[in-house]
This record gives C-alpha cells, structure tokens and sequence, in this order.
C-alpha cells in the first residue's frame, strides 16, 4: 500500500542543514546561464500550451510529448528558484536537465491527466481568478499573475520574497536556516505552483485554498500496487 497524493502537483523538498552564511548574496548572479536557458524553455512552453489548448479543446487529451517538456520546463524553473530566489533552501547548483534528478534537494512531477475536459478548458482562466488574487500577494504584483512563467522572474516581491529575506537574514545571523520558516514558504511555493499548472491546463483539479505547509506533500488515505489482490 502507498500514500495517495492530495494533488496531481507533487512538489518534495528537503532543506540543506549546511547552508553557507553568505553564499545566498552572490546566487543569483551564479544562476544567469540558468536564466538566459529558462527564457528560450519559456517561450517554448507557452508556444506549447496553445498547441495543448487546441488539442484538449477537439480531443480532450494533453499530449504527452508536450505535457512531459512542460512539466520538465515547472521542474527546472522551480530547481533554479530554490536555490537562487525563493526559499534558497539549498547551496547545491541546479542541474541543466528537464528531467527528474532524485538526488537534488527539491523535486516536481504532475500526474499525466489521461482525459481532460473539453469545456473546462474555455473557462479555466475565469475560473482561476479568485486564485490569481491569492498569487499576487505571494509572487509579485499586477498582471505578472498571469503571465507567470513568462516572465518567472526572481520572486524579489511579495511574501515570498520578504519570508525569503527573512530566512536568509536569520541564516547569516545565526548560520541556521529557520525551520518555521522554510515550512512555511514550501506551502506557499507549493500553492503557486498548483495555480500554475491549473491556469496552464495541465490538470482539472481545482488549485485548494489550503496552506500545506513543509517539505513533504500532504497524503490522503493509501492506494494498492498495480497488480496487487
């Protein structure tokens, strides 16, 4: 028997106990050729969501070849973020890879939706907004909302960025990483992140207006292995 996740967004991170007091002031700047491929990945990205559109509106299916880039685009976008701009939970360099690296401190993965609804995918963006309003205030500001991972820029406003501020403020004051803290902004990342994937429609779940908190995502009940009874 394994956990059932609450969410097909799976977002696992663990907090590196030895983070450098001061290295946190130069990541940004060691992260730009991370930056300058994430823009290309980007726009590819966005390209692909309107193809993606296009087939779930007269098929209803994401394809998988193109849902599999874009999870890999979330993935790497969200392993620069963590260790340069949000949370900065960890001093190991991000790889250049789309795919999973079980190794790296924090790691993303959606489930692929088999069928998707047709209609729902018309109003999605409607639908989302009450939610947009919750990601103003934990990214950024104004219509960067919506445009979010086309711009993805450094989370330097919003809670966010402040909780993030904060941590690594304690961090070179005292030279540890404030647990609290990093719980508390993994729930946040983690709410972001399933807005992201409902508004760019790789799944029909409704983003929850639930803060789980910590590394570890949040599990409902078990499910059997395939083949099991």
């Amino acid at each position: 028997m394994f956990p059932a996740p609450a969410h097909p967004l799976c977002v696992e991170a663990t907090l590196d106990p030895r983070l450098t007091r001061w290295k946190w002031l130069v990541k940004w700047i060691l992260a730009i050729p991370h930056y300058i491929v994430l823009f290309l990945l980007q726009v590819a990205f966005l390209l692909l969501s309107v193809v993606a559109f296009f087939s779930i509106l007269i098929t209803g299916r994401y394809p998988r070849s193109l849902f599999d880039f874009n999870v890999g685009v979330i993935r790497w976008s969200t392993r620069v973020h963590y260790y340069a701009n949000a949370v900065m939970g960890t001093d190991q360099y991000p790889p250049f890879t789309l795919k999973d690296v079980p190794g790296y401190p924090i790691r993303v993965d959606i489930t692929y939706p088999e069928q998707l609804s047709r209609g729902l995918v018309l109003v999605k963006w409607l639908l989302v907004i009450p939610q947009l309003l919750v990601v103003v205030l934990l990214l950024t500001s104004g219509w960067k909302a919506y445009r979010y991972l086309d711009d993805y820029s450094p989370f330097s406003s919003g809670l966010i960025g402040l909780l993030t501020l904060l941590a690594v403020a304690i961090l070179t004051c005292t030279g540890r990483y404030p647990k609290g803290l990093f719980d508390l902004l993994m729930g946040l990342v983690r709410w972001t992140l399933r807005v992201l994937v409902y508004v760019y429609l790789m799944t029909d779940k409704y983003p929850p207006f639930r803060l789980d908190m910590g590394g570890s995502e949040p599990v409902t009940g078990v499910v059997e292995p395939a083949g099991s009874g």
